[in-house]
């Protein structure tokens, strides 16, 4: 609402309710106090709040989910002008891996890796979204040579149960949730197990929010309420696009109850998650300070994701003026990202000609 409004609701407490509003429209007794007009007045403007809230919610959503493509191995990004102009400014990974692994000349390579669509292909039921055995066994492979984490919107423990790979970093929660390997790691400056929680303090809030949205929601069919221990997500995959403004408005309506969280939102997703100053793009602060990079020239960050969380780490590494990042999308988006790759079969290419680099790099070195 704008100023102007605002001063509309004072005025008419100062003058009376009749030379501003018809009758028809806001009937008013003429027994109301000022106090009762002042009350009336601020319901009826929070309505017309919520009501464009949720108007740019809704169109929010939409923007956030494009226009599914079919997979295909075969598949490109369609022809057009925009799209051409956007390859030449996000280029393949893959066309550009002899420029991004010389750029590793004498730096670590440190690897980020999103979860859903990035190592998994994105799927109507997000408890079905294993990782292809292929897929696995390329990140175990990436793990021996480089320090590699997950990092994703979803509770830790839900997303190491689809990745299954010790000697790995994962960062659940949007990075709310870090835990490190355990064991002893050759990257890692001492033996202790990274363990690293930022929002403890709202996981009674959390669990509040996650049992009030699944009641709320339970009408609208196709709705999917996941609890991902600091943060909370509605997935509207399945949802018809009619009712996603009723969705919209049930998110709103317990939101409305605690300010001390905010809603974002990624693909085909309502995300419920603490106001505090974390995301992405801190969590891999964090662990590159937590592997002994932190104010280091020698190393070369490089983080793959498809969602727009992942834009926060994005932008850090633009920032930095360090590393790299790839964004996974079939679409053109507008991103920090320096690279695109079109789906997960691209990644996984990637990430074995990455491990094949420096199988050879390391083989040369020991030759020469």
């Amino acid at each position: 609402m704008t100023n102007q409004q605002n001063v509309v609701v004072l005025d008419v407490i100062s003058r009376g309710v009749s030379n501003v509003l018809p009758r028809s429209s806001l009937p008013v007794p003429k027994s109301f106090s000022p106090q009762d007009l002042k009350m009336l007045l601020m319901k009826r403007f929070e309505a017309e709040n919520g009501g464009a809230k949720i108007s740019a919610w809704v169109d929010s959503m939409r923007a956030s989910s494009p226009t599914r493509i079919k997979s295909s191995t075969t598949a490109s990004l369609p022809e057009t002008d925009d799209t051409s102009s956007w390859i030449v400014h996000h280029p393949s990974a893959l066309s550009m891996f002899e420029q991004i692994v010389a750029a590793s000349k004498g730096k670590q390579i440190v690897m980020f890796l999103d979860y859903d669509g990035t190592l998994s292909p994105i799927v109507e039921d997000p408890d079905q979204a294993f990782m292809p055995k292929e897929m696995r066994a390329t990140v175990r492979d990436v793990a021996r040579y480089f320090p590699t984490a997950i990092v994703t919107g979803r509770c830790r423990d839900k997303v190491y149960s689809f990745v299954k790979l010790a000697g790995l970093y994962y960062a659940g929660s949007h990075g709310m949730d870090i835990k490190g390997p355990s064991k002893s790691c050759k990257y890692k400056k001492s033996n202790q197990g990274v363990l690293f929680q930022a929002a403890s303090e709202f996981l009674p809030m959390i669990d509040e929010v996650y049992k009030d949205l699944v009641e709320k929601t339970k009408s609208i069919p196709g709705t999917k309420v996941e609890n991902n221990k600091f943060c909370v997500s509605v997935h509207f995959r399945c949802v018809d696009e009619k009712s996603w403004a009723a969705l919209a408005e049930q998110v709103r309506s317990v939101l409305n109850h605690y300010p001390k969280l905010k809603l974002t939102q990624g693909r085909k997703v309502l995300e419920i998650r603490p106001t505090i100053k974390w995301d992405k793009g801190r969590a891999l602060e964090f662990l590159l300070e937590s592997l002994g990079y932190a104010n280091s020239t020698n190393v070369l960050p490089v983080y793959i994701g498809d969602d727009r969380s992942d834009e926060d780490a994005f932008k850090v590494l633009r920032e930095r003026g360090q590393g790299f990042g790839i964004l996974v999308s079939k679409l053109p988006k507008e991103t920090n990202a320096s690279y695109s790759l079109q789906e997960p079969s691209e990644v996984k290419e990637f990430l074995k000609r990455l491990v094949d680099w420096k199988k050879m790099s390391q083989r040369a070195a020991k030759c020469a």
